[in-house]
């Protein structure tokens, strides 16, 4: 990934429960610092004199204890501790609650251009959220090209080739009431370890190309509950032309998967031609796949009242017949 640095953290567009309220008040030089790992530390060992595997290169939070025990130190005009402290490289100082460092550690801080940030929202608030903030931008991500849309609450990634029908397909869907979420260009992060986000390009997400028609704002011409910002994807369909030569699978006992960044997604391959309404048929694989999320498999209860059936007496009776 690119080099994400601290005045990149000041940047990110974040609203509602991800907002950070961040804000700079010292060691500005210091904002082109790198921000190496997802994590955060408290420094109160450190603040304290004890550096033994000291998580310099975490952001650094610093609370109400913190800003008590700083207040401490400068009572103390006790400077050697914080000089140490900032010998480190530390990408930056985050105060919460709307605390101000005292004048000894802004001053520290200024000469080692280290920047120093405060929010007005509680270490309890803050922290959360830029583990979850640092989660999602320290997260793999891979760009795919297709469209990805909620149908009944199934995030589905629709690809295949070029003019194979994606867009016109997301357009019929939104028309029967589900939403875009991206066309074209999918960006995917992989979070939590195996769920994969996926959403838009900024300035083009809630937009759509259509061929003979060309772009189209779906906002402005469906309204804002026809899109989502992001959406995590739980079946990839993939769209080609039909071939007569090849046989595609007709019950659906054997699950496909796709291997999307070191996550299996459900993978349905759905041939193309004249007189199949595909919008319908991807309406009916997201209602099965709900279904599948909770424990009911149509294919497999199929085999197995098939089996069940082939097992009877009746049918062994019969079969018996025949062969007298």
């Amino acid at each position: 990934m690119d080099k994400f640095r601290v005045l990149d953290l000041l940047q990110l567009d974040l609203k509602e429960n991800d907002a950070l309220n961040l804000k700079c008040i010292g060691g500005r030089p210091g904002l082109i610092r790198e921000i190496k790992v997802p994590e955060i530390n408290r420094p109160g060992l450190a603040l304290s004199g004890f550096f033994d595997n000291f998580a310099y290169q975490r952001i650094q939070i610093l609370g109400r204890g913190e800003t008590a025990y700083l207040n401490k130190l400068e009572r103390e005009n006790e400077r050697v501790t914080l000089k140490k402290f900032f010998d480190y490289d530390i990408p930056c100082c985050v105060f919460t609650s709307n605390l101000r460092p005292n004048d000894i550690f802004m001053e520290i801080a200024e000469e080692a251009e280290c920047p120093v940030l405060q929010t007005d929202l509680t270490s309890s608030e803050f922290t959360p959220r830029i583990m979850r903030v640092l989660s999602n931008v320290f997260a793999p991500k891979k760009l795919m090209h297709g469209v990805l849309v909620e149908v009944f609450g199934i995030g589905i990634l629709i690809i295949g080739e070029s003019g194979v029908g994606k867009s016109e397909t997301a357009l019929e869907l939104i028309e029967r009431g589900h939403r875009l979420v991206a066309d074209d260009v999918v960006e995917i992060r992989r979070v939590s370890g195996n769920i994969l986000m996926g959403k838009g390009a900024k300035v083009v997400s809630h937009h759509m190309e259509i061929r003979g028609l060309g772009i189209i704002n779906i906002t402005h011409l469906f309204g804002v509950g026809a899109i989502r910002d992001k959406k995590q994807i739980q079946l990839v369909v993939h769209l080609e032309d039909w071939d007569s030569n090849k046989e595609y699978d007709r019950i659906g006992s054997e699950e496909s998967t796709m291997d999307i960044l070191g996550v299996n997604v459900p993978y349905l391959l759905i041939p193309v031609r004249p007189g199949r309404n595909i919008p319908i048929i991807i309406e009916t694989a997201a209602m099965n796949e709900r279904l599948k999320k909770m424990g009911y498999y149509s294919a497999k209860e199929f085999n197995k009242n098939v089996m069940k059936w082939l097992e009877s007496e009746s049918v062994r009776a019969a079969f018996l017949d025949d062969v007298k």
